[in-house]
């Protein structure tokens, strides 16, 4: 199979950076002070996949030399960012200073670990950093079509397994088997005559593309372009209008219609004569804009003036863990992921270190320490990249006053003005700041000597006294809290220097919502385990929701969860809970309908809570549901149709999944429903559903919708493949496209779901 095409199709034919890839070269590979080797690197003719080559050096006995346990290959989609210089931990760690520019690192999507590598050159190390990007960014910019044909093309090249350009029989099986499709043998060997126009035993040429033709043939799309291609087999742009105003619900005129035939016709002909064929049609539902996400909501579409307690905000627990909380490594690189996903309120658990510096680790367990500063100096750099909007530093402090200066000392050199230390505009506050003046700003949350008032009173600031009650968040469940009632609370010192930088966020003990409302200020907050959090949300929802009008909530998982495993933070939400902090290392369903939540108004990591849950005198409760303006009742109608390029859930050969679609509604207790189509046996490629859904919504605006893959297992429980949530109302109508995440929440390159959505309001 020749590789010119998807050099083509990338813009990239015969390009510098693309030649330097595939011919490749050798690079140190650095895993520790003494575990550094050289490996040769390449791009493969696929454009895709980079392999490298370990110099195996034999012992005595002839047994290998200890290698890395990575696979010898990754492809250019499992990179997350390639980063030029030591900016990795374990390059600052095992590298010295001078060799500063010829480093640099890959890092992977999930749980992989990175890639350090020195150059021979800084040069070399430029080139090898400006390549990769480039071909990230022309892979990117790839159509979903595109990304098809590619995967398509590489599955095509692994089943010619003599490399002849041409396929057999066996080979053509074997590439169905590639693509999760499982015929039998009769079908492949009908699809094989079909193709094999020279009757010579193998494909080849344009019989390999009549092949690919009859292998991604849409017959669900042939029907909708049939109903609206009224102009001899084309759709005019009226035709395109008409399906758009009648299918799609969407506002549409002649314009739109001459500007996506425009867009996205590939056949000059018809474009000049003002048509869209089928395939250009294809190309167009395939587009983003005209997926199942509202285009509008993709960007920053609510007022981000609103005081911060009016947002939900995304949330990280224990964000210096990459795994569990008893044993796995912390890391700096675990805080770049999580703000890299749009997390916009970190966690640090911050004790005394040796040489006097403070380290950030999970207290009384076994999981490794990394340096207070370093992980600042990590959050800094990637704080503003996925969001311009504030970020929360929740500090767990248990260090002795001398180190509390020392953190003190590390968030001013480094954090610098970006740091909030006294409040924003003149005179004492009354309500916190918006995200929209807040942005590009860290805030502190932590313990506070005195109140925010002392500054504007100097005199009332006799409580200087440097102890406060600690709050023991880290590892307090049930029986410990019981116990803690008995003993008295232990006294914390706490230093002046990081008192002063808590202005908006400080923590406060939670005594009951009367309290609360009789004696706190609208900067002193409260930390709920989830238990406590959840008892209020299901006995005192209005009272809750009252609360979080004003002050900020902040949740967080029980320490009986040392898997890191995590809660559903929607009847959170539910009750106005701001900061509803998940374990972002794990992978679970509360993860994906987290990232649902903060899918839209531009992955801020911010979403403006609905009207009524703004409101001081509210009635809403999200448990007993009173009428009042939440209560919107629509009907959803959900036809699942296809579904595209499934990945395998296991890397056998053999392997073939037997795909289902669960439809799954999260919100407030009345609108929580699941239902699921049959399995389709043996198809990962192409199945088809056709399979009508109906559910009853009350509360659209707290609704979130997860559409999950699973492959059916008799024998066991089901095994996910893919899965995408969004908002409710974000949802658009008609026949779309929906994207498939994997577990660790990045795009599956083609996979994706084929719908009808349909909402009626009720009369």
């Amino acid at each position: 199979m020749e590789t010119n095409g998807i050099e083509r199709k990338a813009g990239m034919e015969g390009d510098r950076d693309l030649q330097f890839l595939l011919q490749g070269g050798d690079l140190l590979k650095v895993r520790s002070a003494s575990w550094k080797k050289t490996r040769y690197f390449k791009l493969q003719e696929d454009c895709k996949t980079v392999w490298h080559e370990s110099k195996k050096t034999f012992r005595r006995k002839q047994t290998c030399e200890c290698l890395p346990s990575s696979p010898p290959t990754f492809t250019l989609d499992d990179i997350s960012a390639v980063r030029l210089g030591r900016q990795s931990e374990g390059l600052r760690k095992h590298t010295e200073e001078h060799v500063e520019g010829r480093c640099f690192s890959i890092m992977f999507k999930g749980r992989r670990k990175n890639l350090d590598l020195i150059a021979s050159s800084e040069e070399e190390a430029r080139q090898w950093v400006s390549s990769l990007e480039k071909m990230l960014n022309s892979m990117n910019n790839l159509s979903r079509q595109q990304k098809t044909e590619h995967w398509i093309f590489n599955c095509l090249r692994k089943a010619d397994k003599n490399n002849d350009n041409k396929l057999s029989e066996s080979e053509l099986k074997s590439f169905l088997r590639l693509i999760n499709i499982e015929v039998d043998d009769d079908y492949a060997e009908e699809l094989f005559k079909k193709c094999d126009k020279s009757k010579s035993g193998f494909i080849a040429g344009e019989e390999i593309e009549h092949f690919y033709d009859l292998l991604t043939h849409r017959e669900e799309i042939d029907v909708i372009y049939g109903e609206y291609a009224k102009t001899t087999g084309f759709m005019s742009a009226e035709n395109l209008v008409d399906f758009l105003l009648k299918e799609q619900r969407e506002k549409a005129a002649l314009a739109d219609a001459h500007s996506i035939i425009e867009k996205y016709e590939p056949d000059e002909n018809a474009k000049q004569n003002k048509l869209l064929s089928k395939d250009g049609f294809l190309m167009f539902l395939h587009h983003p804009e005209a997926m199942v996400l509202n285009a509008d909501h993709r960007e920053v579409y609510q007022d981000m003036s609103q005081p911060l307690s009016h947002y939900f905000i995304s949330s990280s627990h224990n964000t210096y863990l990459m795994e569990d909380q008893l044993k796995g490594p912390s890391s700096t690189e675990a805080y770049v992921r999580a703000l890299l996903k749009g997390c916009r309120c970190v966690e640090l658990d911050c004790w005394d270190g040796s040489d006097d510096e403070p380290v950030i680790y999970h207290g009384y367990t076994l999981t490794s320490k990394i340096l207070f500063k370093d992980a600042i100096k990590a959050i800094k750099e990637y704080a503003f990249k996925a969001s311009d909007y504030p970020v929360i530093l929740s500090l767990e402090n248990h260090c002795s006053v001398e180190q509390q200066e020392v953190m003190a000392q590390h968030l001013s050199s480094i954090l610098g003005s970006a740091l909030v230390n006294s409040p924003l505009g003149d005179g004492m506050p009354k309500e916190f700041p918006s995200p929209e003046e807040l942005k590009g700003k860290f805030l502190i949350k932590g313990k506070r000597l005195n109140k925010l008032e002392t500054m504007f009173a100097p005199e009332a600031s006799a409580d200087d006294d440097t102890d406060v009650t600690e709050e023991e968040e880290s590892n307090d469940d049930n029986e410990e809290e019981e116990q803690e009632q008995e003993k008295p609370k232990k006294k914390l010192k706490l230093a002046k220097a990081l008192s002063d930088m808590v202005i908006y966020c400080k923590s406060v003990h939670f005594h009951g919502f009367e309290d609360a409302r009789n004696n706190l200020s609208f900067y002193e907050m409260s930390s709920f385990k989830e238990g406590k959090a959840l008892t209020l949300a299901e006995e005192s929802a209005n009272a809750y929701i009252h609360h979080n009008v004003e002050k900020l909530s902040r949740i967080y998982p029980a320490g009986s969860r040392t898997d890191s495993s995590n809660y559903n933070p929607v009847p959170l939400w539910n009750s106005g809970c701001q900061i509803v902090a998940l374990n972002f290392q794990t992978t679970c369903p509360d993860m994906d309908v987290n990232q649902g939540r903060f899918l839209v108004n531009g992955k801020t990591g911010y979403v403006l809570k609905p009207a009524y849950m703004r409101d001081v005198n509210t009635e809403f409760d999200p448990i007993t549901l009173t009428r009042g303006d939440w209560l919107k009742h629509k009907t959803l109608h959900i036809m699942v149709i296809s579904g595209q390029q499934l990945p395998k859930v296991n890397k056998k050969k053999s392997s073939i999944v037997d795909p289902l679609v669960k439809v799954e509604v999260f919100g407030v207790p009345a609108d929580v429903a699941e239902k699921e189509t049959h399995y389709i046996e043996n198809n990962g490629f192409n199945p088809k559903w056709n399979t009508n859904f109906q559910f009853d919504v009350y509360v659209p605006d707290l609704a979130l919708v997860r559409f999950a893959v699973e492959d059916y297992d008799s024998t066991s429980d089901n095994e996910f493949i893919g899965q995408y949530t969004l908002p409710f109302n974000s949802l658009q109508m008609g026949y779309r496209h929906i994207p498939l995440l994997n577990k660790n929440g990045d795009l599956l390159p083609s996979a994706g779901l084929f719908v009808h959505i349909m909402t009626l309001d009720d009369e």
